[in-house]
């Protein structure tokens, strides 16, 4: 049985890791406000821009002849999968549900005989894969440096997706990440974004949609097409900074109850020593007494 000195030390231990817990969940709770509204902000502007590609693709008559980051390039041969996670943990199960989602998809892929490559953003996502799928690994992406992820980071990203895809590296991209619905409910997701395809019910396609182009539909679409990809990129950045935070919140708010339920728990323990090694002393010196 511990000793009431070890007691005294293990709740005193246990109180100070409840003020770091509850702070971690206050400094949390303040950065999702700021995470939510950005993340809402870019919803209408990213599914916009998608469903443009979208109709666009429905309306081509000459594939061949279409730009390939608009159609695909008609084979199905490999994968390139961009894992979006954390660079900090601490936040429940926030990563670990997009590497879960993300490792079915890698094991579908190889057991279809198909070549994989992985691009890893957020050192939390590479330490959980790169065990098993280490191998497939072709890019290591870390922002811990920066305090606010902004459009440029996921230009980078994004760069580096369509520079691959220029150079024949693979058939179809995937992008994993947690779209944020609320503090206690993130959903991991898989979207494919190059050949663009259609992942969520949000997004309409109107296949008789059709456009007009100036000054000119392949100067446009040469533009329009790499910028789409960096704002889907963006947008998973933006769906996982509220969903980091949101998970945070509630693994911290849990960890600070637990550690009020354990110190509740230990100070119970610690008055029972204390009252027995009390009524130990008194019997004690009643019985030295008694021998008087």
């Amino acid at each position: 049985m511990p000793s009431l000195d070890d007691l005294k030390k293990r709740i005193k231990s246990v109180k100070s890791t409840q003020k770091i817990t509850k702070a971690m969940k206050m400094v949390a709770a303040a950065k999702l406000r700021k995470a939510q509204e950005n993340a809402e902000k870019s919803r209408p502007y990213s599914q916009k821009m998608q469903n443009i590609i979208l109709n666009l693709t429905k309306s081509i008559n000459d594939p061949e002849n279409a730009p390939k980051l608009l159609v695909g390039t008609g084979k199905d041969k490999t994968y390139l999968c961009v894992l979006l996670t954390a660079d900090r943990g601490l936040c429940g199960g926030f990563n670990s549900n997009i590497c879960k989602l993300a490792k079915k998809n890698f094991k579908k892929i190889i057991s279809e005989e198909k070549n994989l490559k992985i691009i890893t953003v957020g050192s939390k996502g590479l330490d959980q894969i790169k065990r098993e799928y280490g191998n497939y690994v072709i890019k290591e992406f870390s922002f811990k440096e920066n305090k606010n992820i902004s459009f440029k980071e996921a230009e980078i990203v994004g760069n580096e997706i369509i520079s691959l895809f220029n150079n024949d590296e693979f058939d179809k991209c995937i992008l994993f990440y947690n779209n944020f619905k609320n503090v206690i409910t993130q959903i991991p997701q898989a979207q494919q974004i190059i050949p663009a395809k259609n992942n969520a019910s949000n997004v309409e396609v109107d296949k008789s949609q059709s456009y007009e182009f100036e000054p000119d539909e392949d100067e446009i679409l040469e533009d329009l097409l790499p910028k789409n990809v960096s704002t889907q990129v963006f947008r998973a950045f933006l769906e996982n900074a509220a969903s980091e935070q949101g998970s945070r919140m509630t693994a911290m708010d849990n960890a600070t109850r637990n550690a009020g339920d354990l110190v509740d728990k230990l100070t119970i323990n610690y008055n029972r020593s204390r009252q027995a090694s009390i009524t130990k002393e008194l019997i004690e010196i009643i019985s030295g007494a008694e021998s008087l």
